[in-house]
């Protein structure tokens, strides 16, 4: 990593705790800021894909941190053919056409880093992991410990109980979690949505609306305070 510079970067970003910390260390230990966040955005849903987070908040997210975003759309049920296509079309347009690498907040999966090298390589492009064999649990703790602020906005019902969806992620929901549960969801257990910390210039006023159960998942609706 420390061959690049900040142009050479994007970020692949979920809005979730894993990409945000993937900022947070692509910056104090390396220096580094990306060029822009990649999002992947759900046409008719209008939410981050996976995470069904708003896409209001994606934006007051991105521009909180004050790194420009870039949102690719893809359909609801998207093929891996269809997504293949449309991140092939947004890495060869600009403002990603120029960079060398995309940087990942992925921590142990093999095969998922493995699909992500081959598929950037066929576009002339690295893949770069700064999380990548960190100890998730003591991860999991330095996130909160550092001031972020996170809730799980999708839980898979099959890996956690959905009660978990709607949760801050702090110690106390560290601590609630089954064995055999990894502590920053790597495998799917749950994904977040970050409100507050260190990588943002000001926190995101949010609260918990609906909890609904969708195509196998359970998402809490995050949303951010009407006024009266």
């Amino acid at each position: 990593m420390s061959d690049f510079t900040p142009s050479d970067l994007a970020l692949s970003w979920s809005g979730g705790k894993d990409s945000a910390l993937a900022l947070w260390v692509l910056a104090r230990e390396h220096g580094i800021v990306p060029r822009v966040l990649v999002t992947t955005v759900t046409e008719v849903y209008d939410r981050i894909s996976m995470h069904g987070v708003r896409r209001s908040l994606l934006v007051s997210q991105a521009q909180a941190t004050g790194v420009p975003l870039v949102e690719i759309e893809i359909p609801v049920a998207c093929t891996n053919e269809v997504y293949e296509q449309r991140m092939a079309r947004a890495l060869a347009s600009e403002p990603l056409r120029d960079v060398e690498a995309v940087a990942f907040g992925d921590l142990f999966l093999e095969d998922i880093r493995t699909y992500r090298e081959d598929r950037l390589a066929t576009v002339g492009k690295r893949a770069c992991f700064p999380l990548w064999h960190r100890d998730t649990a003591a991860l999991a703790r330095e996130f909160v410990a550092a001031g972020f602020e996170a809730i799980l906005a999708c839980v898979d019902p099959a890996q956690l109980d959905g009660s978990f969806a709607g949760r801050r992620f702090d110690d106390d929901l560290l601590d609630d979690l089954p064995p055999g549960a990894d502590p920053c969801g790597e495998n799917g257990e749950f994904h977040t949505f970050v409100y507050a910390g260190p990588i943002l210039r000001a926190p995101i006023t949010v609260e918990v609306g609906e909890t609904v159960e969708r195509d196998g998942f359970v998402f809490s609706d995050i949303t951010t305070p009407s006024v009266t």
